[in-house]
């Protein structure tokens, strides 16, 4: 017989697997050309894994609040981290308080309704545990899955992540 997990229990596992994979990832970023990037629409590398280090912070946000708005909280300027030290502080940092903030939650919690706006411009509202999924994780696996691109644009090994990547054959 299957026992009940609690949604809490479930993303703290799913969560501390995915952080590992990041973590191998942003070791391999080259802050020496922090400047780089593909296309000047693009971010710059150092931009790019600063801000994959810093998007597990939602998890925190969606928990507890039950609204952000953009207009309200100007985004900070946008950081760069200095060096591999540094990036993986960042995220080591935002995974302790995503971990602290879903261990103190509940299934109830997640079943309550989370809004992002700017203004009065809705930009997303869902249950947070719909919220903490596309805003906390997603949002991750995303920017992740870009950075494997500009890694492999500067000839860097790109490390696998669900299985060896062409890197690792």
């Amino acid at each position: 017989m299957l026992k009940y997990m609690s949604l809490n229990t479930s993303f703290i596992g799913e969560l501390q697997h995915e952080a590992a994979l990041t973590r191998k990832i942003l070791e391999r970023v080259p802050l020496d050309q922090k400047d780089w990037k593909p296309h000047e629409k693009s971010m710059t590398l150092g931009r790019l894994a600063t801000h994959i280090a810093e998007t597990l912070h939602w998890i925190t946000v969606i928990l507890g609040a039950d609204e952000f708005d953009f207009a309200a909280n100007p985004s900070p300027k946008r950081h760069v981290a200095a060096d591999t030290a540094e990036l993986l502080s960042i995220l080591d940092n935002n995974l302790e308080n995503a971990i602290k903030a879903l261990s103190a939650a509940t299934d109830e919690d997640f079943n309550k309704h989370w809004v992002i706006k700017r203004g009065e411009q809705v930009i997303m509202s869902s249950p947070k545990k719909v919220a903490v999924r596309g805003w906390g994780f997603s949002h991750q696996f995303h920017h992740r899955g870009q950075l494997t691109v500009y890694l492999r644009l500067l000839d860097i090994p790109v490390p696998g992540m669900y299985g060896p990547s062409a890197d690792e054959r």
